[in-house]
């Protein structure tokens, strides 16, 4: 990447892009590296996102050179080098699973077809919107020109959701929880492997004696912390997965610390744990230098870990199934 990078996000107008397109106008991502933001969204909502074109140029942030809005992901995504792929349309009352993928997946089809085009050939690109793993596979399969390991489906959230419990457990502060892996699919079969994750350098299950409590308790929290979100705030996730998506792009970019690893939602072709060949799935991954990450390898299931990871792949396996002529 230059000394000048463009951004695209889409679902410009919504609650997540709101929270994220100000975080990376003010360089976040890129600390100190001038950029575009490339910024779509439904044409219906044109009129909202250009009220917050309007505010990212009244914040006057001095990285900020150009903002490009628009409904056409042909022109909107024209040689951008990140790609934050965060609208999606959300499950309505009385909605089939299989109608939520089909309505979604005809979005990410597009949009990968659009990246192909007429992005930077490097362009890395982070799928936000749910299902995001079965989006993220619609999409890197309608990029016939970009390689599927330049797409990511979001699990980071999940991951800091899961530090951040430990932590309050432990008693420790958050930055002192490593190697956090979420296992498979972001949906309610995802699994938290505390068996793996350390707490100042120890396994987390020495530090927290309460089994009880990690195989439960924990395990389900992290689950469906997104419903718990939606039943207090009346909302979605917004702010979190905003600053989710910020951690999970940089970690692709940026060598990852020693003794540490983080998840993301990846192309399972060639995988080493025996997982299904062509779904995203995600596992722990690492960054051994800038911009070229790995699979984390020799990652012990026991069997507990093993009967959670096969029931999401077994999900994963029927949605692609449910949208298999989008691929």
């Amino acid at each position: 990447m230059g000394s000048h990078s463009r951004i695209a996000v889409t679902g410009g107008a919504g609650q997540i892009a709101y929270s994220l397109l100000f975080r990376l106008a003010k360089g976040e991502l890129l600390p100190g590296q001038t950029l575009s933001l490339h910024i779509l969204e439904v044409s219906d909502a044109l009129p909202c996102l250009e009220g917050v074109r309007m505010e990212l140029q009244d914040a006057a942030f001095p990285l900020l050179h150009e903002i490009i809005i628009g409904s056409d992901p042909w022109k909107v995504f024209e040689g951008v080098n990140y790609a934050f792929l965060v609208g999606a349309k959300p499950r309505l009352a009385g909605m089939e699973r299989k109608e939520l993928l089909g309505a979604n997946g005809k979005i990410f089809q597009e949009q990968g077809k659009a990246l192909s085009d007429v992005a930077a050939r490097d362009v890395r690109t982070l799928v936000v919107g749910n299902p995001c793993n079965t989006n993220c596979l619609i999409a890197l399969h309608n990029a016939k020109n970009i390689a599927p390991n330049q797409f990511q489906a979001m699990t980071r959230l999940d991951q800091n959701r899961a530090a951040a419990y430990l932590a309050e457990k432990a008693a420790q502060p958050v930055s002192c929880v490593k190697k956090m892996t979420i296992w498979g699919n972001h949906s309610s079969t995802q699994v938290p492997d505390f068996y793996h994750a350390e707490i100042a350098g120890k396994p987390a299950h020495t530090v927290i004696s309460d089994m009880h409590w990690l195989e439960n308790d924990f395990i389900k929290k992290v689950q469906n912390r997104g419903a718990e979100i939606i039943r207090a705030r009346g909302k979605s996730s917004a702010a979190s997965a905003a600053s989710s998506a910020i951690d999970a792009m940089r970690a692709v970019i940026e060598a990852t610390e020693s003794n540490d690893w983080f998840s993301a939602g990846v192309y399972t072709q060639n995988n080493s744990y025996g997982i299904d060949s062509d779904l995203v799935f995600s596992f722990p991954c690492e960054v051994s230098k800038k911009g070229s990450w790995q699979e984390v390898k020799n990652v012990v299931w026991n069997d507990f870990l093993r009967d959670k990871i096969r029931l999401s792949e077994k999900e994963l396996i029927e949605e692609r199934e449910l949208i298999r002529e989008l691929l």
